[in-house]
This record gives C-alpha cells, structure tokens and sequence, in this order.
C-alpha cells in the first residue's frame, strides 16, 4: 500500500465516485496490490523471515509502499 503520508490519486478519484453509485458511506480508499505466491519452509517462522526478506528486496517500494503479509498452510 502507499504510506500514508503519500497521496493516493487512483484512490482519492474512487473515494470521490462513491457517492455517484450510491455508496456515499464507504470513504478514504486506499488503492494498492496485492501479491500471492508459495514458499517451501521448514515451519510458519522460517517462512516468515522468507517472505519479509522478499517484500523488503524485491516485492515493496519501500521509498513509497508499506506491506503486510499473512501466511496460510496449505
């Protein structure tokens, strides 16, 4: 996602249609992306390291974007 601090236009010109489709309710949109992939690990912690390494190397901007992941055994 795009810091906070950072404007937002793909999400500011969403938030100012809301109204116009009948949703005046939903407000500040944020828009980013979102990245899915497998990884083999030993266990849910050595994932973990795994994938913040990834998003801090190559997956996030962090000049510009925060990131957050979730991990689901499959």
């Amino acid at each position: 996602m795009p810091h906070k601090a950072l404007l937002d236009p793909q999400g500011k010109a969403v938030s100012s249609s809301m109204p116009n489709v009948g949703l005046p309710e939903i407000t500040n949109v944020r828009i980013g992306k979102h990245i899915h992939f497998e990884i083999d690990a030993e266990n849910k912690d050595v994932a973990s390291v795994k994938v913040e390494e990834a998003c801090k190397k190559m997956l996030a901007n962090l000049t510009v974007e925060t990131f957050e992941f979730e991990l689901f055994e499959l």
